[in-house]
């Protein structure tokens, strides 16, 4: 059993040690084509999919406070709200969370700016849901995730390499806004949407922690995975809980945690292993 244990824990370093080779930087570009080349071939070989009226029709519709529309999908935004703005305040003007390179501010600075940003967007949409509105509830979702996976590499890989990672991310949701608007087709706005879903799992465990507390990550990784899923299970959801509230409203709950996790992460943490940039 020793041996046994010893050969899978020698060949997870092997695997490990391969991972940080493929990220050295001359190898940066060579990784960079190689998602590129998989994004195409994804989006050659999956059919165009049009927006539909359908995709508008959550399972809780109900009106129950005051006149607004979809009240519980309105309401349950603004936990977003409530962790985003004092997040990018501490941020950015404090020296309170335990942030060491500039390039992890920016990055804290956008995911916190997403949340903010998701909670009047979302609730925007949310009152009056079609296809002009949802662009106000997509993107800054995509702002977020997109801000954790680039925050994963800096802090675990390398500050330049996660810094164009997060641009690039975010270029990549422009433009997957502007094929949704001009062309009717959401297949890369679905992709980018489900890529945090398995990079950020995969690099919380995979790749070793800079900062203590990281433990964190896993916590907040695992209310993430299950926001995309009440999310995607909106109306089942909503049908197991005897239709109090639905998958899509536990959904903004679930992400509000992951804001208030990784705020408390970055209140206690401290540097355990210094890593150049």
């Amino acid at each position: 059993m020793r041996a046994v244990s010893k050969r899978k824990a020698m060949f997870l370093s092997s695997e490990l040690h391969h991972l940080r080779h493929l990220l050295r930087r001359e190898n940066r570009l060579r990784l960079s084509l190689s998602a590129a080349l998989l994004l195409f071939v994804l989006l050659l070989v999956t059919p165009r999919v049009p927006h539909s009226p359908s995709l508008h029709l959550f399972a809780d519709m109900r009106t129950l406070l005051a006149g607004v529309p979809n009240t519980l999908n309105v309401l349950t935004t603004y936990p977003l709200l409530l962790f985003g703005v004092p997040g990018l305040v501490l941020c950015l003007f404090g020296g309170w969370f335990g942030i060491s390179l500039r390039g992890e501010t920016v990055a804290w600075a956008f995911y916190f700016v997403g949340n903010a940003l998701a909670g009047f967007g979302s609730a925007y949409y949310h009152l009056k849901p079609d296809d002009d509105r949802i662009i106000w509830d997509r993107l800054p979702m995509m702002i977020s995730s997109f801000s954790l996976v680039s925050l994963l590499v800096i802090e675990r890989v390398n500050e330049r390499l996660g810094l164009s990672c997060l641009f690039s991310l975010l270029a990549l949701a422009l433009v997957s806004i502007a094929c949704e608007r001009v062309f009717d087709d959401l297949r890369l706005c679905i992709l980018l949407h489900l890529m945090p879903c398995f990079a950020i799992p995969s690099m919380v465990y995979l790749l070793t922690p800079k900062y203590t507390f990281s433990r964190f990550w896993f916590l907040a990784t695992g209310f993430y995975l299950l926001a995309r899923f009440e999310g995607f299970a909106d109306r089942k959801v909503y049908n197991a809980n005897g239709y109090f509230i639905s998958g899509h409203s536990l959904e903004h709950l679930c992400l509000s945690m992951v804001s208030f996790i990784l705020t408390l992460m970055l209140s206690f943490r401290s540097i355990r292993i210094a890593r150049d940039s």
